[in-house]
């Protein structure tokens, strides 16, 4: 009897057992494909000619460009201003007749552009030219930068000095060696940020040692470096929105980024000749002219930030 009792709980044992429901065995999802580091949304060539400096309206989104269309230290009158929409598809030229446009900025609807040894305003929207101001003993004027209150500075990179313009009058605001043969350009307060270039430029403007990141102090003129070590041919540069930079690299082609402590990294390389870049912190659109190449590149660079 007993035997037979363990038998019957037994079977009724196996009976529950298989009764239970099958467990989920559903495949799990597949994970997202990580997003690139760098994505071209974008190439212009049309009416792009030695493109050198970019710069992104940040209310419309429209990109400026200066482009050289020759060398960059000839008066021949081929440089032009090109205006190009937001999402790359329409061309216009704004303004001809320049030599070789360099450094390019907007500031309270009017743009502001170096060409060699004059800062040229023009109005930007109707191309029309609204002031030239020759600068006495210029050598080769690069980069621009405006600070809050309308003051325009700007590099003499062969030159070393760099320079202000406020109210039609011309200042030298620093000169000297210390200045690293100064391109890129930003005001942040009452600070320059500067990129050098480096050493002495030789003809094909390599130098032997490249050049700092540092700040420039615009009331005591003090200079304090942001990267310990020599860096970069600096060229364009641009703030990433979270207290450091996106800086170009034209001799080595690089995108770096360089934070406020000093650190670098290599964002992207591409073939040298990334000249004056711009870039918007509120979608991570980067904007290189590719001088060489006589072409406007915008990338979406969001997944080398992360």
């Amino acid at each position: 009897m007993f035997k037979r009792l363990l038998c019957v709980v037994f079977v009724l044992t196996l009976c529950a057992c298989s009764s239970e429901p099958a467990k989920d065995t559903a495949t799990p999802e597949p994970a997202p494909t990580p997003k690139p580091a760098v994505a071209e949304l974008w190439t212009v060539t049309e009416g792009i000619a030695t493109p050198e400096s970019a710069y992104i309206d940040p209310k419309s989104g429209e990109i400026y460009v200066s482009n050289i269309e020759g060398m960059p230290d000839q008066k021949d009158g081929k440089g032009h201003l090109t205006k190009i929409s937001a999402d790359g598809k329409t061309v216009t030229t704004l303004l001809s007749g320049l030599n070789a446009p360099k450094g390019i900025r907007i500031y309270e609807g009017t743009l502001w552009t170096t060409d060699i040894d004059e800062i040229v305003a023009v109005d930007a929207a109707t191309g029309k030219s609204v002031m030239k101001k020759k600068v006495p003993g210029a050598k080769f004027l690069n980069d621009l930068a405006i600070g809050a209150d309308g003051t325009v500075y700007a590099t003499d990179m062969m030159g070393n000095k760099i320079y202000s313009l406020k109210d039609g009058k011309l200042s030298t605001v620093a000169e000297g060696e210390s200045l690293e043969y100064p391109n890129g350009l930003l005001v942040e307060g009452d600070t320059l940020i500067v990129g050098g270039w480096g050493g002495a430029p030789k003809a094909d403007f390599t130098t032997d040692v490249p050049g700092h990141l540092f700040k420039l102090d615009l009331k005591t003129k003090q200079k304090t470096l942001i990267t310990p070590e020599p860096t970069a041919n600096i060229d364009g540069l641009e703030s990433d929105g979270k207290g450091g930079y996106i800086v170009s690299d034209y001799i080595a082609g690089k995108i770096l980024r360089i934070t406020a402590d000093g650190k670098v990294s290599t964002l992207t390389t591409f073939m040298p000749g990334t000249a004056d870049i711009a870039f918007s912190p509120d979608n991570a659109k980067l904007i290189v002219p590719h001088m060489n190449e006589n072409k406007i590149v915008a990338y979406d660079i969001s997944g080398s930030l992360q």
